[in-house]
């Protein structure tokens, strides 16, 4: 439990808006939990409870102790589809082109189509989601993808470059599904 407040403290002297939590053995348990999941390859979370019950806050201590970089969106009046998808490509080119790993927090509330579950289905699946990326995007994803198909000594095609450039973001994109049972 020391070891957990002391993350804490760390997290809360690093960001602008702190998390004043009172880390109780269950809470601190569940930040393990989660902290491990993330920290398994192709690990992803769904973290069900009611709202307040801490699930954002605790996942976003469990990003911060695995040294992840956090991801999530911000649902303000006129926030629409184009929003949701240029923030998900965001965090996606984050974790397949900058090569970093990224822990995206997607709560229920933060809902506003249908189709917003749909892409959080393909990024769970194959990690990409179809007639996001425009042209001008496919520059970095075929230069990252060149460098992955030279190191593994495959024949620089653009079909492979997109299959190395996902197995990349596969592997650094962590999803966190807080949803509530209700």
């Amino acid at each position: 439990m020391a070891k957990i407040t002391e993350y804490l403290e760390d997290y809360n002297s690093s960001v602008k808006t702190q998390m004043k939590l009172v880390m109780f053995l269950d809470a601190c348990d569940h930040v393990s939990r989660i902290t491990r999941v993330l920290r398994q390859p192709l690990g992803n979370a769904l973290l069900l409870g009611v709202g307040g019950s801490g699930r954002q806050s605790l996942a976003r201590l469990s990003t911060f102790i695995a040294d992840y970089k956090p991801a999530s969106i911000e649902v303000v009046k006129g926030y629409g589809m184009q929003h949701w998808r240029d923030d998900a490509k965001r965090a996606l080119m984050l974790a397949g082109v900058d090569n970093k790993a990224v822990a995206f927090l997607f709560v229920d509330t933060q809902i506003i189509n249908e189709q917003m579950l749909e892409d959080v289905n393909n990024i769970l699946n194959s990690g990409d989601v179809p007639n996001l990326y425009k042209t001008e995007d496919f520059e970095p994803l075929f230069k990252v993808g060149k460098l992955l198909c030279m190191e593994k000594g495959l024949q620089v095609t653009k079909m492979n470059m997109f299959s190395c450039y996902l197995g990349q973001l596969k592997r650094n994109m962590h999803m966190v599904l807080a949803m509530s049972p209700l």
